[in-house]
């Protein structure tokens, strides 16, 4: 069963990547310049498996 979301994102990622010639450095450098224009705050999470391992860490 195909999703139309699914599909759709799909299209625009292909889209994107032949736009760049499939550079991920160049993809990624134009996702950073629409994300920081977006006006959107960036906010950055501690990965989950660090937090568990300090946990750990401060058991023993």
């Amino acid at each position: 069963m195909k999703d139309p979301i699914v599909e759709e994102v799909r299209k625009h990622r292909m889209e994107h990547t032949r736009r760049f010639g499939g550079d991920l450095s160049a993809i990624c450098d134009d996702l950073r310049a629409v994300q920081g224009a977006s006006g959107h705050e960036v906010v950055r999470l501690t990965p989950k498996k660090n937090e568990i391992m300090a946990a750990i860490s401060r058991r023993q």
